[in-house]
């Protein structure tokens, strides 16, 4: 797995909010993750071949339709070896912390 490529990937507002439109329906058409976007059926096509190379997203000819599938191996893989190496426990100490010393400022 090629961690850099994934992060590039992720890197990027419009193809995180692609991989959440096939979260939410995996196996959707370019026509249909293009619907109510603000980008044209070019940029997402760019978007989604950014997100194949990264291995995040692949895809399946269905007759004359191709379909693109989420694939959250990669991101799993991230969070192993990048997030779950920290404590949870510490982190949520920390973050109680930082809120309580945040809440005391504001009064």
């Amino acid at each position: 797995m090629d961690d850099d490529a994934v992060f590039k990937a992720l890197a990027d507002s419009s193809r995180r909010q692609l991989l959440d439109r096939l979260y939410e329906r995996n196996g959707q058409t370019l026509s249909a993750l293009c619907e109510d976007l603000e980008m044209s059926r070019q940029a997402v096509a760019k978007h989604l071949a950014i997100l194949e190379e990264a291995n995040l997203v692949s895809s399946e000819k269905h007759g004359r339709e191709k379909l693109h599938f989420i694939n959250a191996v990669p991101i799993n893989g991230i969070a192993e070896r990048w997030i779950n190496k920290f404590e949870r426990q510490h982190l949520s100490a920390l973050s109680a912390l930082k809120k309580a010393l945040e809440d005391e400022d504001s009064h």
